[in-house]
């Protein structure tokens, strides 16, 4: 997970900075070493870490906050406010052209996911109603231009190109004309990158951008490069202006240090991060939120959103009703199952959940992947291997039901028995959650979910 270990060590640090009560200008001076050790450890870049440790010390000791009565929850809201403003401060958005077309033009080099996050941004768009076209410009790389239309097949989203050895400007300015004709209201210009930054390339690139003067200049750079990412992101910022960073494999980098570097060196924005291979993989880049999670503060915004995007509003409405009615049963169960799978992974979630780093610990070795587990497998196997009334009422299941259903979904009868026993259990949490509001409610949950385990 992106920021893991940058994360678990600020997190040691203010869980440090809390065991003291009152604080000495020694303890936050202590603080700020360790934080200043685990940012260089995450590879941000040392002069930025230099600046964002002197602020934040400058913030707390300067001021009364060292008299207050929780000074060690104050430090950590200046560390988070600083966090924030340091990658950028608000989100960045898309600049979005008054008469379409809106033209993007994508950069980057080799192996960066250039094309694959073209066809991100023409998912995204298309789900904002937008009718979008991708521009296959890259003419070097070799199957770059099949690559694109392979995408665009899957998306339902046109392509254009041209003959092979036609002149990248040309493609990249008759396309301009093909999008009017067509109604597409979004041109996305997918260059050819090098191995390396070098003049031909750039001046290449400088040529497209004269002759077709895009709204967006979007750099695409590989997370998991670290500080080359952002030495990528000042060279390229440098000869053609960027509007924005487009940060893949995200979720390969448990360091971060690209995405705490890049706006500081280059005063660039981070507008979006590839957080998975998948052509839906691609999220706006909000640095509030971001900061929230590496300090274990959550990111309940984008837990909601991303919930609001993958549960079924109807099916959430009938789990509500079964809920307050105690009614609620193994079908009820198998279909919350299938809609939370599609939320992604257990440590994405928990990431987002306030005050749910040590849980995640706890949980260890806990496959983290909810779509392809296989404990959730053998559950929905057994589920699955019951008739509606055995499903319906788990009470009726005795002794021979029991051997059936292990039988019919190939697990044994103790992993049937363990199913139902946290299954009962399960409920009677829930009822009492129903019964509890605001924060204890939220304790019991985060303490019963810490005492959960898969039934296998």
């Amino acid at each position: 997970m992106i920021f893991e270990s940058l994360a678990e060590k600020l997190q040691d640090t203010f869980k440090k900075l809390r065991g003291h009560g009152r604080l000495s200008e020694d303890d936050v001076n202590t603080a700020m070493r360790d934080i200043r050790m685990a940012l260089l450890e995450a590879d941000v870049n040392f002069k930025v870490v230099k600046q964002f440790v002197a602020k934040v010390k400058e913030r707390a000791i300067g001021s009364n906050i060292l008299e207050s009565l929780t000074p060690a929850q104050a430090v950590i809201k200046i560390v988070n406010e600083e966090l924030t403003d340091l990658m950028g401060g608000s989100i960045s958005r898309i600049n979005i052209a008054p008469n379409p077309p809106t033209i993007i033009m994508m950069v980057g080099l080799q192996g960066a996911g250039k094309t694959t996050s073209v066809g991100k941004l023409g998912t995204m768009f298309k789900k904002q109603g937008k009718q979008p076209l991708f521009v296959a410009a890259d003419i070097y790389r070799p199957a770059a231009v099949k690559q694109l239309q392979v995408i665009g097949q899957q998306l339902d989203i046109p392509v254009f190109s041209l003959p092979e050895g036609t002149d990248p400007v040309k493609i990249a300015k008759e396309s301009l004309t093909h999008a009017a004709s067509h109604a597409n209201d979004v041109i996305i210009i997918d260059t050819a990158g090098r191995l390396h930054i070098n003049e031909e390339l750039m001046e290449e690139l400088k040529h497209i951008k004269q002759n077709v003067h895009p709204h967006e200049i979007l750099l695409v750079v590989d997370a998991m490069t670290g500080q080359d990412a952002v030495n990528v992101a000042e060279s390229f910022n440098k000869d053609l202006g960027l509007d924005g960073v487009v940060l893949t494999k995200m979720d390969g980098d448990a360091r971060g240090g690209a995405a705490l570097s890049v706006k500081a060196v280059t005063g660039c924005p981070i507008k979006f991060v590839g957080t998975g291979e998948k052509l839906e993989a691609l999220e706006p880049f909000y640095p509030d939120r971001m900061a929230s999670r590496i300090l274990d503060m959550g990111d309940i915004l984008s837990l909601i959103e991303k919930a609001q995007e993958s549960f079924d509003a109807n099916e959430t409405k009938k789990m509500e009703k079964a809920l307050r009615k105690n009614q609620f049963t193994l079908d009820d169960f198998l279909s919350q199952m299938q809609q939370v799978k599609k939320l992604g992974s257990l440590d994405k979630i928990l990431g987002m959940l306030p005050g749910m780093g040590s849980l995640k610990k706890k949980l260890g070795n806990v496959d983290m992947d909810l779509k392809n587990n296989k404990d959730i497998a053998h559950i929905e196997a057994i589920i699955r291997a019951m008739t509606p009334a055995e499903r319906d009422n788990t009470n009726i299941i005795n002794g021979s039901r029991r051997k059936r259903i292990a039988t019919g979904s190939g697990t044994r009868v103790q992993d049937v028995n363990k199913l139902l026993k946290q299954f009962a259990e399960m409920k009677k949490m829930m009822k009492k959650m129903t019964k509890q509001k605001g924060k204890k409610g939220m304790n019991n949950l985060s303490k019963n979910l810490g005492n959960m385990k898969f039934p296998f």
